[in-house]
């Protein structure tokens, strides 16, 4: 590389410099060797915690007893009210009803902020 004079400029952590050395993407290929890739979302597990979300998002929200509609203008179904979560926390109630084994909460919250 002619121009490393200028990446040297400025102040690198480690992992640039091994870039700069190995080559640009090297970093991203070794990357899969210490640490697995969660699987993608399937649409079907997309559907199903989203339904999961608006089931236990209303019943800590309102409290209600009965079914609620879907904000988001889903099928237009009453959902149907679930117990409510102990401690009111949405997410470990959602971990527990899905379907997909082997989904952490950060996936799950990850993946909730996406949609």
């Amino acid at each position: 590389n002619k121009k490393v004079f200028v990446e040297l400029l400025f102040w690198k952590n480690p992992a640039a410099v091994r870039e700069m050395t190995e080559g640009y993407g090297s970093l991203r290929e070794d990357e899969g060797a210490g640490r697995s890739r969660a699987p993608p979302w399937t649409p079907q597990e997309e559907q199903e915690l989203r339904e999961l979300y608006w089931k236990f998002k209303e019943v800590e929200g309102t409290g209600a007893a009965g079914g609620q509609r879907d904000p988001r203008g889903g099928s237009g179904t009453p959902i149907p009210a679930a117990p409510a979560p102990a401690g009111g926390d949405v997410i470990a109630a959602i971990l527990a009803h899905l379907r997909a084994p082997g989904r952490t909460r950060r996936q799950v919250v990850k993946q909730l902020v996406r949609l």
